[in-house]
C-alpha cells in the first residue's frame, strides 16, 4: 500500500485517477479548491477513514502546501506519488494582444503550484527510496501553436520544473514524467484521449515496470 497525492481530483480526470487507485488498495488524499465537490467525491470513494485525506486547499499558499504535506505524511507514515492534474487554458489571442493578468494566471496555475508541490512533498517522496511524480500537459511545449503563448510558456515551465527533477532524483528511485495530449476526451466523442488512457498510462508509470521511465515526455495521441 502505497500513498498518492492527487491535485485537482474533483476533475473528471482526477476522479477517475483516485478511484483506479483507491480500487487498487492505495492511501488517497486528494487537494483541491472546490469543497462540495471534495466532499461529494470523498463519499463517492468510501473509503475507510485511515486510508483517506481531503482537504480544501490553494496551491499558491506555499506555506499551506508544506503544511499540507507534513499533515499527509503524518497520518499515513509516508508519500510516494504525487499526480498534478490543476490547471486551465487562457488562449485566443496573439502575444501583442494578450493580457498581463491573464499570463499571470497560467503562471499561477501551472508555474507555482507545482513549484510549491515539489518543494513540499518531493522530500517526502524521496525519503520512502520509491516515487513517482506525474502532470499531465500537452505537445504545445515542443511545437508552439498560433495564439496559445501564454498557455504553452506556462506549461513549459511547468515541465521544465519536473523533468529537472527527474534529473535531480535520478538515483534515489523517483521518476518524474510528463504525460502530453492534444486534447482530453471527457464527453466520449472520439477526439483526443479518454481520460481511461491517461490512467492507463498512469498506472503504468506507477509500476515497477516502469522503474527507468524517467524525464520523459509521453505521447498519447
Amino acid at each position: 500500500m502505497k500513498t498518492i497525492v492527487i491535485t485537482g481530483a474533483t476533475g473528471v480526470l482526477g476522479n477517475l485517477v483516485a478511484k483506479t487507485f483507491a480500487e487498487r488498495g492505495h492511501n488517497i488524499a486528494m487537494l483541491d479548491k472546490d469543497s462540495a465537490r471534495l466532499d461529494l467525491l470523498t463519499r463517492d470513494l468510501n473509503l475507510p477513514s485511515g486510508r483517506l485525506y481531503a482537504q480544501t486547499i490553494d496551491l499558491l499558499d506555499g506555506s499551506a502546501v508544506r503544511d499540507s504535506a507534513e499533515a499527509v505524511h503524518s497520518k499515513f507514515g509516508g508519500v510516494h506519488t504525487l499526480i498534478h492534474l490543476v490547471g486551465g487554458w487562457t488562449g485566443g489571442a496573439t502575444i501583442p494582444e494578450a493580457s498581463a493578468d491573464d499570463f499571470e494566471s497560467m503562471l499561477n496555475q501551472h508555474a507555482w503550484t507545482t513549484f510549491h508541490l515539489l518543494q513540499a512533498f518531493v522530500p517526502h517522496i524521496a525519503a520512502s527510496k520509491w516515487g513517482r511524480v506525474m502532470i499531465v500537459s500537452m505537445p504545445v511545449t515542443v511545437k508552439p501553436s498560433a495564439k496559445m503563448a501564454l498557455y504553452a510558456a506556462a506549461k513549459s515551465a511547468q515541465e521544465s520544473l519536473v523533468l529537472t527533477l527527474a534529473e535531480e532524483y535520478k538515483d534515489s528511485g523517483l521518476t518524474a514524467n510528463v504525460i502530453h495530449v492534444k486534447s482530453i476526451d471527457v464527453k466520449g466523442e472520439g477526439k483526443g484521449t479518454t481520460p481511461a488512457e491517461i490512467v492507463s498510462a498512469m498506472t503504468y508509470l506507477f509500476s515497477d515496470d516502469a522503474a527507468k521511465v524517467n524525464g520523459a515526455r509521453i505521447p498519447l495521441y
